[in-house]
């Protein structure tokens, strides 16, 4: 049967009635259901309160708990996104300044599918590439600085370009480029390779949608996975089939990317601030444990020792 329309009363009463959700205040409840609609608030938010059984909540589970959940998730884009902007500007920067010197200022040069890692198996791929970067600097533009050097110069540099490009165009641009660069590249991070540093940023790249697009964060996992790095063996991350459990395609991979990508001062305001706002949701929702929390983020129990221990 298809979904029905519930006016905000009747979408309350559900939830009371027939779901047993504790609603004190169903004022404050219609105001929150208007601004972020049941869907967002309740779809995205209630399975760590349920009794899957009986698809009842848990006895006792309050509205403003699963509001909380819905802030504290909140909260973790606008932290993760920080961190991974600072990841994309690096990448952006290494990759417009090591393309130009190699291959100089001229459009072309990035244009041109000679200028990457051409091969039978990569020409599809780097063909979508070179049409998605001609895309982003063809006029009309949204940009102004890409309109002023196309009309002026007749001329879109790489490092001009790159502002426009997502963080995933840049990924594939590091796939793709030539040895050489890569290498260049991979150096800036000391003791990863080439491959790893791929896997890397295609889950920070993909984590970074999911913040800019305001999706669920706490609960992400993707298809890719990331290598695995020293620091899985170094915090015991448990093994199952010979593959690790946490941290391999879920937020605590994210978090591993980002202690290898980002610098060591960066990387400890950023677990400072995780660990403030796993607390800080902790106390808000008497009805979660720590366990249920840290288990729907892929992260282990001792998660928050990872600076005990060097990256290599």
């Amino acid at each position: 049967m298809p979904k029905q329309f519930f006016t905000y009363e009747q979408q309350l009463n559900k939830l009371k009635n027939e779901k047993q959700l504790t609603i004190s205040n169903p004022a404050y409840a219609e105001e929150i259901l208007e601004k972020l609609g049941y869907y967002s608030l309740i779809g995205g938010y209630k399975n760590l309160f349920k009794h899957p059984p009986s698809g009842k909540y848990i006895y006792g589970v309050t509205f403003e708990e699963i509001v909380s959940l819905y802030y504290f998730d909140e909260e973790l884009r606008t932290l993760f996104l920080k961190y991974i902007l600072h990841v994309e500007r690096h990448m952006k920067s290494m990759m417009s300044y090591y393309f130009c010197e190699k291959y100089g200022d001229n459009q072309n040069s990035y244009l041109s599918k000679n200028n990457y890692n051409l091969s039978k198996r990569n020409t599809f791929e780097i063909e979508r590439l070179v049409k998605s970067l001609n895309k982003t600097i063809s006029l009309p533009s949204n940009y102004a600085y890409i309109t002023h050097h196309a009309k002026v110069y007749g001329n879109v540099p790489l490092w001009v370009a790159m502002n426009a490009l997502t963080f995933g165009q840049v990924s594939k641009m590091y796939q793709y480029a030539p040895t050489d660069i890569r290498t260049k590249i991979t150096k800036r991070f000391g003791g990863i390779s080439e491959k790893q540093l791929h896997q890397l940023i295609t889950i920070v790249a993909r984590c970074r949608n999911v913040c800019a697009h305001g999706e669920r964060l706490y609960s992400f996992k993707i298809r890719e996975t990331i290598p695995n790095m020293p620091l899985h063996k170094k915090l015991n991350i448990p093994l199952k089939n010979g593959h690790y459990t946490n941290g391999k395609n879920d937020l605590f991979a994210v978090m591993l990317a980002l202690r290898y990508l980002i610098d060591d001062e960066d990387f400890k305001k950023f677990k400072h601030n995780l660990l403030h706002i796993i607390n800080n949701i902790l106390k808000k929702c008497p009805h979660l444990s720590k366990e249920q929390l840290l288990n729907a983020m892929g992260f282990p129990k001792n998660w928050d020792k990872v600076l005990r221990y060097k990256k290599f």
